[in-house]
């Protein structure tokens, strides 16, 4: 049984805000012995946030084509919205509640066919530059 994600983080309460934005809820504050942490859970998944004490930029996962190792997180929304369009832009405005900067948006809506079916898929970029995707089924 898949348990969790876990995100290093240079502001883990800058991030918490931000994925708090995306539906997510604080379910554990705690400390790793020298950092703080916590468990968020939305989206039908868990993250856990680490804070880093001395962060180092991360590598460009996504725009980086010879990057190997982590590359995004993926969520689906096939039953949470008609469109992606309409909810980047509901998550913009409650970005912009929270006063939370504005998400980089990675790669704008569009389709995708993976197999016989086809996808409306998008990326956007979380408060450390880690891409994240957001994807429905059309079909």
């Amino acid at each position: 049984m898949f348990h969790h994600i876990s995100i290093r983080t240079a502001d883990i309460h800058r991030s918490i805000s931000f994925y708090e934005c995306l539906g997510f809820t604080v379910g554990e504050r705690f400390t790793t012995g020298y950092t703080l942490a916590c468990w968020l859970e939305g989206l039908g998944g868990r993250l856990e946030l680490i804070q880093i004490p001395e962060p180092q930029p991360a590598p460009d996962s996504f725009g980086d084509e010879h990057y190997v190792g982590y590359y995004h997180l993926s969520f689906d929304l096939t039953d949470r919205t008609p469109d992606l369009t309409t909810w980047l832009n509901d998550f913009t405005t409650t970005l912009q509640t929270a006063a939370q900067p504005a998400s980089i948006v990675l790669l704008a809506p569009t389709q995708q066919i993976i197999g016989t079916n086809v996808y409306e898929v998008m990326f956007i970029a979380d408060p450390d530059s880690l891409p994240i995707e957001f994807i429905r089924r059309l079909n």
